[in-house]
């Protein structure tokens, strides 16, 4: 089983490696995908460990960071709920619910999105606008697999529909991702990998693609009403590769201290490697901390800093309310708040 293990790590680096230098070849590859929103991070508790989340996901937030962790979520399973005022004044949101069918695995629906107050439609001739209003929204929609294949290694399977529309102008893919746990024989560390997002090509399609074409404006009497169609390109989605190691360095009956490093190899931007610690006081009182995106270039990501507290609702029914604070440098600093029930 270590061999197996070993070797699909191996497998999956080497195909997300060379997934990006087919596609770029060394080229800078900022502003080459599309569905951005879909690497928005999920999570309070995992933003204010930095981000460095593969390897330790044991919540409901482990459907966007490594499936393989819904094994760890609950007793039966649990629900999440994320809402966030993110940049240039749109909404983030993201909901998911998560079963735990015995033996069988654990199942999980969940619902993301990014969206934006109506805006005016505007021309060159009606600056202040025409009357008319359009909105933009991106949506995915997802089911998630996780099993226990034995009692130190997981692994969890997504499989989302996502949406991008804008005014009358619509496109949408299907997208798989793959996530994998390891619990090695040094019980205190586990190994955590990942790749999201992947899938075919996503293309911009509606009425506001269709024109009226005057084939030669200076020749008169010929038709200036052509119908014709724009011809949109089509992009790649943010692929992502995620590896990371969760440490529990630290535990007695009171408190635990958690250490974890995680890596990314994206395909539209350049490698880098998050930290994040943890401190829990008798399992209800949390207090986080991260760096994000070392080595990043161009980065407006740093800092982060996060608080967690857990009610139970009963004996065996926990609250988990948790926040986190990141750095966005010249941009907007973002506040996130996570509440999760678990059953």
């Amino acid at each position: 089983m270590k061999r197996v293990v070993l070797t699909t790590f191996i497998f999956l680096a080497f195909l997300a490696s060379n997934l990006q230098a087919g596609l770029f070849g060394g080229l800078t590859k900022s502003g080459t995908t599309t569905a951005q929103f879909l690497k928005i991070q999920v999570g309070a508790r995992a933003i204010g460990m930095g981000g460095a989340y593969v390897a330790a996901a044991n919540d409901l937030s482990a459907i966007y960071w490594n499936p393989a962790g819904l094994v760890r979520v609950g007793r039966r399973g649990g629900v999440n709920f994320v809402h966030t005022n993110w940049l240039a004044d749109t909404r983030f949101d993201f909901a998911g619910v998560a079963i735990r069918a015995g033996g069988v695995g654990t199942f999980a629906l969940s619902f993301t999105s990014l969206s934006m107050p109506d805006m005016k439609v505007r021309t060159e001739f009606e600056p202040e606008g025409t009357g008319e209003f359009f909105s933009a929204i991106d949506l995915a929609l997802g089911i998630s697999y996780a099993r226990r294949l034995t009692d130190r290694f997981s692994v969890g399977f997504n499989a989302k529909y996502v949406r991008q529309q804008i005014w009358h102008m619509t496109a949408s893919t299907l997208a798989f991702d793959l996530g994998l746990l390891f619990r090695t024989d040094w019980d205190w560390l586990t190994l955590g990998v990942s790749v999201s997002n992947f899938g075919p090509k996503m293309q911009y399609m509606g009425k506001d693609a269709f024109v009226n074409y005057d084939f030669n404006p200076e020749e008169y009497g010929d038709n200036a009403n052509i119908f014709a169609n724009l011809q949109t390109d089509r992009w790649d989605l943010p692929l992502l590769f995620r590896f990371g190691l969760a440490a529990e360095v630290y535990k007695d009956n009171y408190s635990h201290f958690i250490a974890t490093v995680e890596a990314r190899h994206p395909n539209d931007n350049t490698e880098s490697i998050s930290t994040g610690l943890e401190y829990g006081f008798r399992e209800r009182f949390f207090l986080r901390t991260g760096y994000q995106a070392l080595f990043e270039e161009e980065t407006e990501r740093g800092l982060t800093f996060g608080v967690g507290f857990v009610y139970f609702l009963t004996r065996e029914v926990p609250f988990v309310l948790d926040y986190a604070y990141a750095d966005w440098g010249r941009l907007t600093n973002v506040h996130r708040f996570s509440l999760e029930i678990r059953f």
